[in-house]
């Protein structure tokens, strides 16, 4: 594979991180906030001017792959004197510390510092020009971090909520399944290929596993990617016409990166689906990697349909149960 891309390791390089005391905090309250908010506690001066615009460059930045422009995070300015214990239990703080006197500056990472599960970064500098350069350097920890986060807690609410036998059933088919959430339904699966959907009046959040032979080492290009992708589709998930099903669209080209995260590998494919000879898309993204015994490839994929809604907080809830994957433990019968 080509450079890897860790999610998790990347943060812990780049950051300094810090713990919230020595002390253990089980009293913490729920974090506050909407999915995808993100509270910049900084001066408005700074807010208005060149460290303001760099934070939404990059946080409030199109988030990527969706067919209406989003952005990437919400972003709520607080000024330092004006945050109080109704912003400090916010899921996600960007907090930038200014000031000559500091003894140490940089990019600090800390975790549930005023409520659980939270994700506090902390931006330490002796001017603004400084936390201007610090944050340049580690913007890209940055989203990662809040990523994660955001990421994190849809995985704990699947866990939570589980519908555990619809992980049995594709586990058992497959040989691993991610986790889904109360509310999921089982549509298809056959020893090749599931799929799981959330469905209500005008969204769709749904997710596939499907697997296939290893042929060579070039089945993690874009091109052999797409081409398994696009015959398992026409397969496995017709349209709601005879002679249409979902296939890969072609205005703007999938992406493939190289990702690390717990321990596993995998190309990462982002794209737009549609439906051949009708009308329907929407943004995809899936996860593949080897099988334990090399000899398939594994597929996670997610993807949602919402015509009437803005999609990013669709696709991210759906991506990130792609990362609640476990493979079948031993012992585990087969259907």
């Amino acid at each position: 594979m080509k450079r890897l891309t860790s999610i998790l390791l990347g943060v812990l390089a780049l950051f300094s991180v810090v713990s919230c005391g020595g002390s253990h905090k089980p009293l913490l309250p729920n974090v506050s906030g909407k999915a995808g908010e993100v509270i910049v506690v900084m001066e408005k001066a700074d807010w208005e001017g060149a460290l303001g615009n760099k934070v939404r460059d990059v946080l409030a930045a199109d988030c990527p792959w969706l067919a209406q422009s989003e952005p990437l995070y919400s972003l709520v300015n607080v000024t330092p004197s004006n945050f109080g214990d109704l912003f400090k239990v916010h899921r996600n703080v960007i907090f930038f510390e200014i000031n000559p006197q500091l003894q140490k500056t940089g990019a600090f990472l800390k975790q549930d510092m005023w409520s659980h599960p939270q994700c506090v970064i902390k931006i330490s500098a002796f001017d603004s020009a400084g936390a201007l350069d610090i944050f340049t350097e580690n913007e890209e920890v940055v989203v990662n971090a809040i990523e994660q986060a955001e990421r994190d807690r849809v995985v704990t609410n699947t866990r939570l909520y589980e519908t555990r036998p619809i992980f049995d059933t594709v586990a058992n088919r497959l040989g691993g399944a991610p986790h889904f959430p109360s509310g999921y339904q089982l549509k298809k699966v056959t020893d090749d290929f599931a799929w799981v959907s959330y469905d209500t009046q005008y969204v769709t959040q749904g997710i596939f596993v499907y697997r296939y032979p290893v042929a060579d080492d070039k089945e993690f290009t874009l091109d052999r990617i797409i081409s398994h992708r696009n015959e398992i589709m026409k397969d496995n998930v017709p349209g709601m016409f005879d002679g249409t099903y979902m296939t890969t669209g072609e205005f703007l080209a999938p992406t493939v990166k190289f990702m690390k995260y717990k321990g596993r590998d995998f190309a990462e494919t982002r794209g737009f689906w549609e439906v051949y000879n009708d009308y329907m898309g929407g943004p995809f993204v899936q996860h593949s990697f080897y099988a334990p015994d090399a000899k398939e490839i594994v597929v996670v994929e997610a993807f949602v349909y919402a015509p009437r809604y803005d999609k990013r907080q669709y696709l991210r809830q759906v991506e990130s149960i792609l990362y609640s994957f476990e493979w079948k433990k031993a012992g585990a019968e087969k259907e």
